[in-house]
């Protein structure tokens, strides 16, 4: 959405309350929802939350990877490493900066404001790294922990229990050959957006069927997505 600074205070003190967190410097949090866009069509010397999403991006991997590291003691690592992934992803992170209702704070140019669908979901969980950088730069490590705990570590089980952490192609690709006898194939059917924003549409086909479709930010995203369609459709 468009928001002029006034509208965004009350809804920086609504999300505080959402969040449960409370800002010592407001001007940390202001920050974080503040996207490049907006700066670049106000004119104004405000600071965009791209400095603040780096760093929020090592404090979050690090909370993760801890927790993971001691909750699991023997699971190997390569299984660590994409229970990580399933966590911090762009999806996921989209989807828990919804649910705090982070787009209703953002700070963006009127042509950004329109965005949907994939272009929204990168922007928020670009933007909730930002609020992890903010909190952790306004009330240290233990808070930005808490914090991340509560919003992402929580939903451990979920990927656990449904299974978001698996390769989907290679599942996709033992139930087709153990099914049919065939082994899946991906097709790029379209290409949409800018070079820098490209979005890539792959089709999974068994045999002469398409199966399903994906779509990702790269080829082999979209595969990833594809055969994870897949996989619902045939269970």
């Amino acid at each position: 959405m468009y928001m002029n600074n006034l509208d965004q205070e009350q809804s920086l003190e609504a999300f505080q309350k959402r969040a449960e967190i409370a800002f010592s410097d407001l001007r940390l949090l202001r920050t974080a929802f503040t996207h490049r866009s907006y700066v670049n069509e106000s004119n104004q010397s405000a600071e965009h939350n791209e400095r603040l999403e780096f760093l929020g991006d090592a404090v979050l991997e690090l909370v993760v990877t801890d927790y993971l590291f001691r909750e699991y003691p023997d699971m190997p690592e390569g299984v660590l490493t994409a229970y990580r992934a399933a966590l911090v992803n762009t999806v996921m992170l989209g989807s828990v900066a919804e649910d705090l209702g982070m787009n209703q704070c953002l700070l963006l140019s009127k042509g950004e404001s329109k965005d949907t669908g994939r272009a929204r979901t990168s922007i928020l969980a670009n933007t909730f790294e930002a609020v992890v950088g903010a909190l952790y730069l306004d009330q240290g490590y233990d808070a930005a922990k808490a914090f991340i705990t509560r919003n992402v570590i929580s939903r451990i089980d979920e990927v656990v229990k449904t299974g978001a952490w698996k390769d989907s192609k290679s599942a996709f690709q033992e139930l087709a050959q153990a099914k049919y006898g065939l082994t899946p194939r991906y097709e790029v059917v379209r290409s949409e957006g800018p070079d820098h924003d490209k979005c890539f549409v792959v089709a999974v086909y068994v045999g002469d069927v398409s199966v399903a479709e994906g779509e990702g930010s790269s080829k082999q995203e979209a595969e990833q997505r594809a055969a994870a369609h897949a996989l619902q459709q045939e269970s």
